[in-house]
């Protein structure tokens, strides 16, 4: 919902006034499954929240050709504690500040970094036991961060990230990214993206992202190779996802494998379906299982609800 020129009710929402002029969104997510996990030590039931969260964003026309934006996004553990144990189950996602114009999107803080972006909607399980980054790197939100988004020209996009040093002991990181299409494939028929990482939280990593549809099922395809640099441990992987929706349903399927030199190879898949039952809500149910090389395996059976406002 978007309110504007309402600073009394804003602040009552979040506790802090904004300028009357400011446009502002309140928008959330709220995602908990029901399921029995195994770990290697025995099955056991949880209730677990996939990254729900909370947040507004929003911003203000300075003039024609340039406006103000932020954006301050929290996660928020619906079903217990934090995964510390902590008593405060709120804790930081996207937070940032910057500025959006004819030359593109400049922001200054905490946000996904370019290849983190550019998988587009390829992951057909994400916040969920089956999501990529539980076999491949590179899945990173960074703060202390520049992060730029160009325009759209002729259906192509840049992305890039530069983390700063923070401190004399520290090195910065790069990311880019360059994507064709739209990654929701209702604008384009196919998508594309090639990124990269440099020295982002301790990895090199190049991917190349594709998507289409066919006969009314999206299909996705990811190759990525990453080194680990502290030993210099290459690893190369591969991802393939495929949705098809039937009236209210989406079934789901998801395959994904990593080899490895230092023999730490892994590998998973994940089928699943959603029942919409509006816009905004879905009964969800999933099976993932994942076979590591020298340690258990690990396996999900979830039921979940999502709601998002």
């Amino acid at each position: 919902m978007k309110f504007a020129k309402s600073s009394l009710l804003l602040a009552a929402i979040s506790g802090v006034s904004f300028s009357a002029l400011a446009d502002v969104e309140v928008y959330g997510k709220a995602n908990i499954t029901a399921q029995s996990s195994d770990e290697g030590d025995g099955s056991f039931t949880e209730l677990k929240s996939n990254e729900s969260r909370f947040g507004i964003k929003g911003g203000e026309k300075i003039n024609d050709g340039l406006e103000v934006i932020y954006q301050f996004e929290f996660k928020v553990d619906v079903s217990d504690a934090d995964s510390k144990g902590d008593e405060d189950n709120i804790t930081a996602r996207n937070q940032f500040v910057g500025l959006k114009g004819s030359y593109g999107m400049l922001t200054a803080g905490r946000d996904y970094s370019a290849l983190r972006k550019s998988q587009g909607k390829i992951d057909q399980f994400n916040d969920l036991e089956g999501d990529l980054k539980n076999v491949f790197k590179g899945e990173v939100r960074t703060g202390n961060a520049l992060h730029y988004t160009s325009n759209s020209m002729n259906g192509f996009s840049a992305y890039a990230t530069y983390v700063v040093e923070d401190n004399a002991q520290g090195d910065n990181s790069y990311s880019a990214a360059v994507t064709y299409g739209d990654s929701r494939l209702k604008e384009t028929k196919f998508y594309a993206a090639i990124a990269g990482d440099y020295e982002m939280e301790g990895h090199d990593i190049i991917r190349a992202t594709v998507a289409t549809k066919v006969a009314g099922i999206k299909l996705g395809a990811m190759y990525q190779s990453q080194e680990r640099l502290i030993d210099k441990v290459d690893s190369d992987g591969f991802l393939v996802s495929a949705a098809y929706d039937i009236s209210q349903f989406t079934l789901k399927a998801q395959y994904q494998t990593l080899d490895s030199d230092d023999g730490l190879d892994k590998s998973g898949y994940s089928i699943g379906a959603d029942y919409n039952l509006n816009k905004n809500t879905r009964l969800f149910t999933f099976y993932t299982d994942y076979d590591y090389a020298l340690k258990d395996d690990a396996s999900y059976l979830a039921l979940g609800l999502e709601y998002k406002f």
